[in-house]
């Protein structure tokens, strides 16, 4: 993860520190070999714990708060500094440009490096910690008579690897709020691990209170799988095994591919679930882990089906094209995590990033998660969906 762009890390880290020293301290009075040396430490300091990261073969180090403690300190140390020596070198450009000496950059960019302190301190504790619940309605002339009022717990991206330490309450508020919600049925939609099937151990016996009439149906996001480490096959395809029965321990039943009949009692509904596959980058002809025709086989024509997939990505040129699914369920994207001033940078790559898409009769609804690998929230509260079935 660090790897891929440490060169431009060590950048970030070094030109706002220089900037600093050269415009503001080299020439003050008392600034000598000893606070030069102090002034530069931290960055050296930060550099070298940059580079002890970027060596881990790893996507992220198997002691993840080290990573997290590494981000902590670029939002406290040196974001703040990048702010400055940007709104700065503005300021002195636009003081140049005008003849006056009045640097109004000072000023703003002490404002914004102040504020991007709190965002930081807010992100990472409360923006992270509180939950919201979203309720959706979706109707269907399919949705059989005995299923109208028929209410859905959708909730995807635990991420409990990341939840340890004072983030704990997250899992447990996300316990608490879904079986408040008395749901007919819970539905997970992937990412429960970071990479470690071991992250589970803690948390399984939280996570098997969670309870609803007709159980709980889940699928496996790109975090459950092996990509994020580095082992041979062999390892790989034992981890995956291991995470696959970790999740079924949970008394939650595991759609790879497959579906299942819900039924009350002459009427029933489906649900349908796959594999996920982000190597694909959402082309269904690449994707290896993800048959929706095979997850449909079985299901009569008309019937009404929930399909459980990762990557909501796929919708409109697989499940859509390949499948008679009504309503679809996926997580992945986590909005993004940001949102400000009501609006989420992710809509800028992302066509389905967060809320319910209607297609026709049928619909897509993307939950924003509970966690994350990263741990930082503004603006995009983790959530859980209820998604209440009405018969048209």
């Amino acid at each position: 993860m660090i790897a891929h762009i440490i060169v431009l890390i060590l950048l970030v880290i070094a030109v706002p520190d220089y900037y600093l020293h050269r415009h503001y301290l080299r020439r003050r009075r008392g600034y000598t070999l000893k606070w030069r040396f102090l002034w530069w430490l931290p960055a050296v300091a930060l550099a070298v714990y940059a580079l002890a990261l970027s060596a881990v073969s790893d996507f992220a180090p198997t002691e993840i708060n080290y990573l997290y403690l590494f981000l902590l300190l670029l939002g406290l140390l040196v974001v703040p500094k990048v702010i400055f020596a940007l709104c700065s070198s503005i300021g002195l450009i636009v003081c140049r440009l005008s003849h006056t000496r009045q640097n109004w950059g000072n000023a703003v960019g002490l404002v914004l490096a102040l504020l991007a302190v709190g965002a930081t301190i807010y992100g990472s504790t409360l923006g992270i910690t509180r939950l919201k619940v979203r309720h959706e309605v979706f109707s269907s002339k399919e949705l059989p008579p005995a299923f109208d009022g028929y209410r859905i717990v959708h909730f995807s991206d635990a991420h409990v690897g990341a939840c340890t330490g004072y983030r704990a309450v997250i899992l447990e508020r996300l316990v608490d709020s879904i079986n408040a919600q008395k749901a007919d049925l819970v539905v997970f939609t992937g990412d429960l691990q970071n990479k470690l099937p071991a992250e589970l151990d803690p948390v399984q016996p939280l996570l098997s209170r969670i309870h609803a009439r007709d159980g709980i149906y889940a699928v496996m996001g790109n975090h459950d799988y092996a990509k994020y480490i580095s082992a041979d096959p062999l390892e790989c395809n034992m981890n995956e095994a291991l995470t696959e029965n970790k999740m079924r321990s949970l008394g939650w039943t595991l759609l790879i591919n497959e579906n299942s009949v819900v039924r009350r009692g002459t009427d029933s509904i489906f649900v349908a679930g796959t594999g996920d596959d982000c190597d694909s980058r959402y082309q269904p002809e690449r994707s290896k882990r993800s048959d929706f025709r095979k997850a449909m086989a079985g299901i009569p024509d008309k019937a009404f089906t929930l399909m459980l997939h990762h990557a909501p990505q796929l919708w409109p040129d697989s499940i859509l094209q390949h499948t008679s699914a009504q309503l679809t369920l996926s997580g992945h994207t986590h909005g993004g995590q940001v949102k400000l001033f009501g609006f989420a940078p992710i809509s800028l790559r992302e066509r389905y990033w967060g809320g319910m898409y209607h297609e026709g009769h049928r619909a897509m609804n993307v939950s924003t998660g509970v966690s994350g690998l990263i741990p930082f929230r503004i603006g995009m509260l983790p959530e859980i969906v209820v998604v209440t079935l009405k018969r048209e």
